[in-house]
């Protein structure tokens, strides 16, 4: 089954006169990257945090914060978000262009913003207080990836639905599918016969050249390729690996046999079908985005 790249999981224990919380959270990115805040004296086990992540995740942005409260013989100490910083920054000059401001960006107006510094109680090193950190990591990713499965579950449900609905919408267009070719060739022959006062000199090479005309409206190549993609996606979903650019790519396979329909059938009932189509693939594409 699919996993989604957001989730979130946060736990916490005691410790002393204080206590410790864990908390992680993901979202979407094109590959797996972490970002860990710990205490100073869990810098030792950093690596080996980072593993356990990356063991249960395999795409996403994935941030751990882990903060200690309380506690005795421990210091205190600034944290700089620089990532934080860097958004607050863009989005003022952002705001800055659009409306036209003048003015300066400058340390002290970053430095105001929540979040951006914080103080940080640093404990003391204890090989109790680095256990029950690493208990409460253990116990908080567990709970991202139970959500991550929850919500990978929903989309999972929610594609399926939509490819249902595009199976529909194929088969009203592979119903009309057979008569395409035929329309397309009594049109034109009707068209040239106007033309030629229906004097035709050469009957055979006109039908010749008609029948290569309405063979260039024939679908039946593309809706079997359409066809073939979507079982594929179908299989795809049911897998338990990170399978998210293997859906992106077969959605732009599947949109691309859409449009090579819409162009070749010169036919009304076809071309409603295939903007509905094409919605849908645009609303499952949405939803790929956040699958891992």
């Amino acid at each position: 089954m699919i996993t989604s790249m957001t989730g979130f999981g946060r736990r916490q224990g005691p410790w002393q006169d204080g206590q410790v919380t864990a908390e992680i959270r993901s979202v979407n990115h094109r590959f797996l990257e972490t970002g860990l805040r710990l205490p100073k004296t869990m810098s030792a086990r950093e690596e080996h945090i980072k593993k356990a992540i990356q063991e249960h995740c395999r795409r996403g942005r994935v941030d751990l914060t882990v903060l200690v409260q309380g506690g005795r013989g421990g210091t205190r100490s600034l944290q700089l978000d620089a990532d934080l910083a860097k958004q607050y920054h863009q989005t003022l000059r952002n705001l800055q262009k659009t409306l036209k401001l003048k003015g300066t960006i400058d340390v002290g107006l970053l430095a105001g913003f929540r979040d951006v510094i914080t103080i940080s109680d640093q404990p003391a090193d204890d090989p109790k207080l680095a256990t029950l950190i690493e208990k409460l990591v253990g116990q908080a990713l567990q709970d991202l990836v139970n959500m991550r499965k929850k919500e990978g579950t929903l989309l999972a449900a929610d594609i399926r639905a939509r490819i249902g609905t595009l199976r529909g919408l194929k088969a009203q267009v592979a119903m009309k599918a057979p008569s395409v070719a035929q329309d397309a060739f009594d049109r034109m022959k009707s068209r040239l016969e106007k033309l030629l006062s229906s004097e035709i000199p050469d009957v055979p090479k006109l039908h010749q050249e008609l029948a290569l005309f309405a063979d260039r409206s024939d679908i039946t190549e593309e809706l079997v390729r359409l066809d073939a993609h979507m079982i594929q996606f179908d299989h795809t979903l049911q897998s338990s690996e990170s399978v998210g650019k293997t859906l992106d790519f077969l959605l732009q396979e599947m949109g691309r046999e859409v449009n090579t329909i819409g162009s070749k059938a010169n036919d009304a009932t076809i071309t409603a079908s295939v903007v509905q189509m094409k919605a849908e693939l645009e609303r499952i594409r949405e939803q790929i985005q956040n699958v891992e």
